[in-house]
């Protein structure tokens, strides 16, 4: 299918080719039939794109203020390779979708296939889109006309919040698609308006629509209209719908208002408040939401928990109804608003206009039939890579059947897997290439290499929306972007596999790669549960020539190995002390949701568990967790994890989501026999009491490419596993059990 994506550095506009999304539980599959481009937030959006780096950085300070924090912590290069990861990866653009469903996802009630239906869905010929936010279309309202409830809705929600009567004078500033779809709803409910804006010809279409207005040119000219409009009294509330960034409209807004009146901001404008007006007649001041109760929580927009409407009346699903209604009724007309129609092959011609500055609505419309939007449309082709042949004399482990030619599934194409993994995975590749350019193993990068002289080949990517996939396929050289696994899983061409999918998948997906025969490569974590953990442990034990491998990459991070080497030479128990600064996360990030994570020990601290168990080289005993808190205020992710090691070493894990970004993340001290070394960061490594000098990397390497060189190698030739499936399983069980009981063994 077709989707409108948006490259952020670049500022172009692009169609791409991707597969169709896949039905999720809670969602409906929808086939577009029309969608609105927004000429507030898609504007923004493509002159940030079109902007220099000097000029993004101006027009994003917080962001800019947290690329100084990683260049302190990370340093230049890791930071400058982040940064342009997030800018050159294209996104999705577009929130006002009109269509056709034609998949229903478990768990959806009120929706049948062949339903007309509005969704905030992206620009894209095939959308999913959670049930909340998607609303039945009457059939009085066109497919045309559908789309602007969206928009609506936001008008809508800052008009709730305003409370309007009978009769009262309302200010719009702002004449936009919010200001014009405000105008008419506050008439619906009974308000005089006022619209004001600087565009004399927005003016007029509020004009047509019922409204006074006055064109903001002449200083005084508000003042004076508002006069007129009130006789004397004052505006009873304001509803800001412009988008700038000075804070003059707020502050005119605040003098024109009556004693008590109320400003209700819904556009995006400058909030440097001049207090006298505000004191002096206790002028309200409320920042809306965008579509209503229900706006970007998680519960409710993903989960699909909706608010009983006894407690929340209007939840911004009901709003959009509302809406639709208030069309349907002739009560808002938006017809004559549609100044730009473009086919979806034509969307760059579109945001040239929107970028432009052209006024009025830029419709995109979409013809291909229903029909064509079956499974085979779940998969693009992307490119033909060849597969060259393998040589190798290395003697292989007799336990791991030897894959001379690595053919790749990667399940899961997010932020990490395209920021980190996929780009060590193409390091990895170039370092066995260097390492065995005698000819016995050779494998580079099919981007570049002739096919004569690769062994890996890049089969398919997955990702459940599908425009991932297709990002990944395109960067990474895949052939195949899917949004259906089985195109991994019961792919007989493919013998590898890559899971880089949220963590309630992993056991899942690997268990079932396990049974088809194919090396699996989890990203951390293994598993979720102890049952999960001995069904892979079971399953891996009858595939005796299959490899299993998990992401602990710290342990193979040059400046770790040279801590290994460097504590050979201090034989006897040993004491550990890390030290995380973990970062605090928002309170609806899918790794605090319980239905997708088992939460950061699991997820995210197993890491530094393992790292320790490594370097001690010895088994977990024994284990204690305790959280900061009591009660209901047990705080999970600020927790110290204390563990001892078979030959006596102790070792403690402080993993604190309470810190400051501007201090480092990571922090390994080891002492033993008079002897101390200091992992900093992954940055340098201090040693006291050692002849050896101190240790500083170029840059940033916590061992991700390391260690999937060595795991591609061993898949190549059968040497051994990089870790030992014994020591992998172990750290998974320790880290369930703390995260758990708080203790290990298990109770």
């Amino acid at each position: 299918m077709k989707q409108v994506l948006q490259d952020l550095n670049h500022g172009h506009t692009l169609l791409a080719l991707v597969p169709t999304p896949a039905t999720s539980p809670g969602a409906l599959t929808i086939a577009t039939r029309r969608s609105l481009v927004s000429l507030g937030t898609e504007r923004m959006l493509t002159s940030f794109g079109r902007a220099n780096w000097l000029q993004k950085a101006r027009q994003e300070p917080e962001r800019a203020l947290q690329v100084l924090h990683k260049v302190k912590t990370d340093g230049l290069l890791p930071t400058l390779d982040a940064v342009r990861a997030k800018l050159t990866r294209p996104i999705p653009m577009g929130y006002c979708n009109a269509g056709v469903v034609i998949e229903v996802g478990p768990g959806c009630v009120g929706f049948n296939v062949g339903d007309r239906v509005l969704s905030n869905g992206p620009h894209a010929e095939v959308v999913s889109v959670p049930v909340n936010l998607c609303a039945r279309i009457p059939d009085e309202v066109s497919d045309d006309d559908a789309p602007f409830a969206v928009i609506g809705a936001i008008a809508l929600q800052g008009i709730r919040l305003i409370e309007p009567t009978l009769g009262e004078r309302v200010l719009v500033t702002g004449l936009g698609l919010v200001g014009l779809l405000a105008v008419q709803l506050l008439q619906a409910h009974g308000a005089r308006v006022l619209g004001a804006d600087v565009n004399p010809e927005r003016c007029r279409a509020a004009e047509a629509l019922g409204a006074k207005t006055v064109v903001l040119a002449a200083e005084g000219a508000l003042e004076q209209a508002v006069a007129e409009f009130t006789a004397g009294a004052g505006i009873d509330a304001a509803l800001l719908a412009a988008s700038t960034d000075s804070s003059e409209p707020v502050n005119q807004a605040a003098r024109v208002c009556r004693k008590r009146g109320r400003i209700v901001q819904v556009g995006a404008t400058g909030l440097q408040l001049e207090r006298p007006d505000f004191y002096a007649k206790e002028v309200s001041l409320q920042v809306s939401c965008s579509y209503g109760p229900g706006r970007y929580d998680a519960d409710y927009e993903q989960r699909g928990h909706d608010y009983p409407m006894g407690y929340v009346r209007w939840t911004e699903q009901r709003n959009f109804q509302a809406v639709l209604e208030q069309m349907a009724l002739g009560h808002v007309r938006v017809r004559d608003q549609i100044a730009h129609r473009y086919a979806i092959d034509d969307a760059a011609r579109a945001y040239d206009i929107v970028a432009k500055g052209g006024s009025g609505a830029v419709m995109l419309e979409y013809t291909a039939p229903v029909e064509s939007f079956g499974h085979a449309s779940r998969r693009v082709n992307t490119r033909s890579a060849s597969v060259g042949q393998h040589v190798s004399d290395a003697a292989p482990d007799p336990s791991v059947r030897a894959t001379p030619r690595v053919v790749l599934g990667l399940l899961g194409a997010g932020n990490y897997a395209i920021r980190t993994l996929l780009p060590a995975l193409n390091s990895a590749a170039q370092q066995l290439g260097s390492a065995r350019d005698n000819g016995l193993v050779r494998r580079l990068n099919p981007l570049s290499a002739p096919a004569s002289e690769t062994s890996l080949v890049r089969r398919a990517v997955v990702s459940r929306l599908g425009v991932s996939a297709r990002l990944a396929a395109d960067k990474f050289g895949f052939e195949i972007a899917s949004t259906d696994e089985h195109d991994v899983l019961q792919d007989p061409s493919v013998n590898t596999v890559m899971i880089a999918s949220r963590d309630h998948l992993h056991a899942r997906q690997a268990l079932a790669a396990l049974q088809q025969g194919k090396h699996v490569f989890v990203e951390k974590p293994l598993c979720l549960t102890l049952e999960e953990c001995d069904s892979l442990e079971a399953e891996l034990a009858n595939h005796p020539g299959v490899l299993l491998s998990v992401g602990f990459n710290r342990r193979f991070a040059p400046l770790v190995v040279r801590m290994r080497q460097l504590l050979a030479l201090c034989p006897g128990p040993k004491t550990f002390v890390y030290l995380v600064n973990a970062g605090a996360l928002n309170a609806d990030h899918w790794t605090l949701d319980p239905t997708q994570s088992a939460g950061r020990i699991v997820g995210e601290a197993c890491h530094f568990v393992d790292l320790i168990r490594h370097l001690a080289g010895h088994a977990i005993v024994s284990a204690n967790c305790r959280v900061l808190g009591a009660g209901a205020q047990r705080q999970s992710d600020v927790a110290t994890l204390e563990l001892t090691l078979a030959d006596g070493s102790m070792g403690s894990v402080h993993y604190f989501a309470n810190g400051h970004k501007a201090f480092p993340k990571e922090r390994l001290t080891v002492f033993s026999g008079g002897r101390v070394l200091e992992l900093d960061n992954f940055r340098k490594l201090e040693t006291h009491g050692f002849s050896q000098v101190n240790s500083r990397a170029l840059r940033q390497d916590k061992g991700h490419a390391a260690q999937l060189a060595a795991w591609l190698d061993c898949i190549a030739t059968g040497g051994p596993s990089p870790i030992p499936p014994r020591e992998f399983f172990e750290v998974s069980r320790v880290c369930i059990a703390l995260s758990n009981w708080g203790i290990w063994p298990a109770p």
